[in-house]
């Protein structure tokens, strides 16, 4: 590690405790286009929190790529320290801002991991190059808030694969972070709604959930976030994130990890609706926690933990130590990059020019595209027992997408390939329905071969990753009927492996991992054969 110390004493405590909070915003430039009001202030808001209060970091999203640099530009202008600008994007940068590349999710990978593991690992490195690392071991195909965003559900494999997508993620200015320590695989219940509880002993965690950590430890990933679960076999009394004997005793001690240490957000329900703003900020310092992710009121949260130093409750030294790891972060983060030995350097970088062309350049290339494809592609399950039978379509056939949310749902459009494709092929009586979509009486409908096809996948605040009531109906109906003319499925395999023992040996089936149009064309591409 550089020895690189800042001049923490020309700052107040309240300065130093501000710089240990992370604040959401969103990435849109203009206030009404926020999307989620109760937790992304308007600008000027914004503005008083980075100007005035100092917070130490902004986590983006929303808005296009390009948007999202005259967005840091203009939060690092208003900034005195220069700030930590985060994303939370698994799958790429895409995924949040449109224009860049969106891969599929990470478990796309541990599947072609079960076929050639080199290649996988050579995928991940690549993945890595513009996105951020989850550890967590998904062994519970019932969990709603991981589910296809772990790098697989065996140990191995998700700890190869994540030291080598930090590989390729250092290969840039980029800080990479693995969560949810000390490991939310195997819960069935949603954290952003109330706290799980995982009840395995210390051998079973030592087997299953810490050796993947361990493995991004030693590939010197940057950052480890917290889970908000509780372990009793490590901590009968707190949840991980609040926890001294999770965080400081396991990950600092027991696992050596001397990076920076996140809470997972602090406005989700298993830790706000049991602990609130400022009580739960002082425990997580207290744990040993350096950056507070999105306490749902920053000011607050920042009297609190001064007051809790003013009292004796947390040492100055504490705080201290969180902010030395911080900036070494941001240093290691600099663009241009700054020698450790250049000292204070980094606080007073110039700008960087906006370019549009480089830009360009540097976002959705056609090589990224094209890994991008090769890996949806490679993940992808394919059941293709009668290519002729979907060629020689007589008459006019359904085309029926079940969505989780129509209004959230941004990989649909008019031109979307789950559109447009099969009305090539006869299937051009489309509907597209959702949860909230009120009963139908299928029993009136007109007889006619249809395609269903299922977005489903686990769905953080949604509290369930299997099918909706919808999917399982519309999917029944059809057998029954005699009218399933194929299925896809995209987003997770726990949904396609629940059909398998109903689908007759003669109805084709495509599985992607990935929901965005991309994955789409692929999918049905390799469904009609085109």
């Amino acid at each position: 590690m550089a020895s690189f110390l800042p001049n923490l004493d020309a700052l107040t405590l309240r300065q130093q405790v501000a710089q240990m909070v992370v604040v959401r915003a969103s990435g849109f430039l203009f206030d009404h286009e926020i999307q989620y009001p109760v937790w992304e202030p308007p600008s000027a808001t914004l503005e008083h929190w980075v100007k005035d209060l100092g917070v130490g970091g902004v986590i983006l999203l929303g808005a296009s790529a390009g948007e999202i640099a005259l967005r840091t530009q203009q939060l690092q202008s208003w900034a005195a320290t220069p700030l930590l600008i985060c994303a939370d994007v698994e799958e790429g940068v895409g995924q949040r801002f449109s224009g860049a590349t969106w891969f599929p999710p990470p478990m796309s990978i541990a599947e072609i991991a079960k076929r050639d593991l080199s290649l996988a690992c050579h995928d991940a490195e690549q993945m890595g190059k513009i996105t951020a690392a989850t550890v967590d071991v998904n062994n519970n195909p019932n969990n709603p808030v991981i589910n296809v965003r772990a790098f697989g559900e065996t140990p191995e494999i998700v700890g190869e694969l994540a030291k080598a997508f930090i590989r390729g993620a250092h290969q840039h200015p980029i800080l990479t972070t693995a969560k949810h320590f000390p490991g939310h695989g195997d819960t069935a219940v949603d954290s952003h709604l109330e706290l799980p509880v995982i009840p395995h002993n210390r051998a079973r965690l030592e087997a299953i959930e810490l050796p993947p950590f361990r493995s991004a430890i030693a590939a010197g990933v940057d950052v480890v976030m917290s889970a908000h679960l509780q372990i009793p076999a490590l901590d009968p009394h707190y949840p991980a994130t609040l926890s001294p004997k999770v965080l400081t005793g396991e990950l600092r001690q027991n696992l050596g990890f001397e990076g920076v240490i996140v809470t997972d957000a602090l406005v989700m329900g298993a830790i706000a609706n049991r602990y609130g703003t400022e009580e739960a900020c002082i425990l997580a310092i207290e744990a040993g926690a350096d950056i507070l992710l999105m306490p749902l009121e920053p000011e607050k949260a920042i009297n609190a933990v001064c007051q809790a130093v003013e009292a004796g409750r947390i040492q100055p030294d504490r705080i201290r130590a969180s902010v030395e790891r911080l900036w070494r972060a941001k240093q290691k983060a600099c663009t241009p990059a700054i020698p450790a030995e250049a000292g204070h350097a980094w606080e007073n970088l110039a700008s960087l020019p906006l370019d549009p062309q480089d830009l360009t350049q540097k976002i959705a290339q056609p090589e990224m595209l094209a890994t991008n494809a090769q890996i949806l592609r490679d993940s992808m399950r394919v059941y293709q027992p009668n290519p002729s039978r979907l060629a020689t379509l007589s008459g006019v056939g359904q085309n029926i997408i079940v969505v989780d949310s129509i209004l959230d749902c941004d990989f649909l459009g008019r031109m979307a390939p789950a559109i447009a494709v099969p009305s090539q092929f006869g299937l051009t009586q489309t509907q597209i329905l959702d949860r909230h979509t009120p009963h139908m009486d299928l029993s009136n409908r007109d007889a006619s071969p249809t395609l269903l096809q299922l977005f489903i996948r686990g769905n953080p605040f949604r509290g369930s990753a299997g099918l909706t009531q919808a999917a399982q109906d519309w999917f029944t109906y059809l057998l029954n009927a005699d009218q399933l003319y194929a299925i896809v499925v995209y987003g997770s395999p726990y949904v396609l492996d629940q059909f398998m023992p109903q689908l007759p040996a003669d109805v084709p089936y495509v599985f992607s991992y990935g929901q965005m149009q991309s994955a789409q064309a692929i999918a049905l591409a390799t469904l009609f054969e085109q």
